[in-house]
């Protein structure tokens, strides 16, 4: 058994690493890092020291141990006293069991597979809705702005019963709360605006109720399930958040995937029954986040990780792209294979935490796909792949723009 102190190398590793010189590819460092120190001190840009974990079957055990805790991580003096902080730890992802057992409970209800199912055809409106705009626009034209973003911004307000003329502020504030290392100046801004916003709709929807999330988060509170009025708007700003941006900057990088491989287009365009696997395979393949680790978590007590000691109170960085491109759970990692099977990617996480919207990301997806090669068959970058750039400052893997012609 190594010790914290006899596993690192010399010093904390600076993290995140360099970026990969093609965008929408892991950064280089991660598998380095999993082959040589797959349990890694590092440090964060703050000079927060941290363990990177790297191998599929450590970063699962992180996910769904509960001694890695995510209530530990907003509960940091440093978080906790910020106006995101007190947010993050009455939403589900601040949250450990048994609290995080009873918000998951009620806010599930409206997320049950049927439910989700049943959203197909509204989603799948919006994408055609989306395709007609495209072809009124200039080419070529920008799938990230006109494509990707709208349509799950448009899906998750419409659950939370948000009016459509406040979806474009919606955008705005969920892209500072979702990026953990923005600055927090910003992020605190875009907190404490939606708590406002949400208060007065949810006096609103109490006074006249809808067919939405919201209205049954209310009714849930009101009937006494002991879901406080700052749980309920910590809610309806982490369902928001979650479900907008992640969901965006997927279906922009599955698109830049496949149309560097115009086989796997063609493939997918002649069998659409088959993109419902080839979706689970590009959850494997490519990194939501742009450092590769995502959902810090703090050690509530020692553990040992591949031979590595861990003292308690440490923060712990699982490197989800790392471990979904790990050899000893995926053969030929580094190959995207939509015809994979028993594909068991921790895309949408796992545990307690495991992402509770994937089943309406998988679907918008989906569809996304879906109709984009069924309308535009001759759909190609209208740049060089080296020409497109990575957002900066932004934690999620979100492309500044995607130019397209057909």
């Amino acid at each position: 058994m190594h010790t914290a102190d006899t596993a690192r190398t010399a010093a904390p590793v600076p993290f995140p690493f360099a970026d990969a010189p093609e965008a929408c590819l892991p950064a280089p460092g991660l598998a380095e890092a999993r082959a040589t120190h797959p349990v890694l001190q590092v440090k964060l840009p703050d000079g927060t020291p941290a363990w990177l974990v790297t191998r599929y079957a450590d970063v699962r055990r992180i996910l769904t141990d509960p001694r890695f805790s995510s209530r530990l991580t907003a509960a940091r003096p440093e978080v906790a006293e910020t106006e995101h902080g007190a947010l993050i730890s009455q939403s589900l992802v601040g949250m450990d069991a048994p609290e995080h057992t009873r918000i998951r409970r009620l806010v599930s209800r409206a997320f049950s597979a049927r439910r989700v199912e049943g959203m197909r055809p509204t989603v799948a409106a919006l994408v055609e809705e989306r395709l007609d705009a495209l072809e009124t626009l200039p080419r070529p034209v920008d799938l990230v702005r006109h494509f990707a973003t709208p349509i799950p911004n448009a899906v998750i307000c419409g659950m939370l019963g948000v009016p459509a003329a406040d979806h474009d502020d919606f955008q705005k504030w969920s892209a500072a709360l979702i990026d953990w290392l923005r600055d927090e100046r910003e992020r605190n801004a875009a907190t404490v605006a939606l708590k406002a916003y949400f208060t007065e709709l949810i006096a609103a929807k109490r006074a006249e109720p809808g067919d939405d999330l919201m209205t049954e988060l209310i009714a849930a509170r009101d009937e006494g399930d002991k879901l406080s009025e700052s749980e309920l708007i910590a809610q309806c700003v982490g369902l928001l958040s979650a479900g907008n941006d992640t969901t965006a900057s997927l279906i922009t990088m599955f698109l830049v995937t496949l149309l560097r491989r115009p086989e796997e287009i063609e493939r997918l365009r002649t069998d659409p029954d088959a993109i419902p696997r080839a979706v689970e395979e590009l959850l494997r393949f490519v990194p939501l986040v742009m450092s590769g680790a995502s959902g810090p978590r703090l050690t509530t007590e020692e553990v040992e990780l591949s031979g590595v000691t861990i003292p308690a109170g440490k923060l712990v960085l699982p490197a989800l792209a790392a471990a979904n491109r790990d050899p000893l759970a995926f053969p030929d990692p580094e190959r995207l294979d939509l015809t994979r099977t028993d594909n068991q990617h921790l895309g949408f996480g796992a545990g307690i935490h495991y992402c509770l919207g994937a089943q309406l990301a998988r679907v918008q997806l989906q569809e996304a796909l879906k109709g984009l090669l069924h309308r535009m068959p001759a759909l190609r970058l209208a740049v060089p792949g080296s020409a497109l750039r990575m957002k900066p400052g932004s934690a999620i893997s979100s492309l500044e723009s995607l130019p397209v012609e057909w």
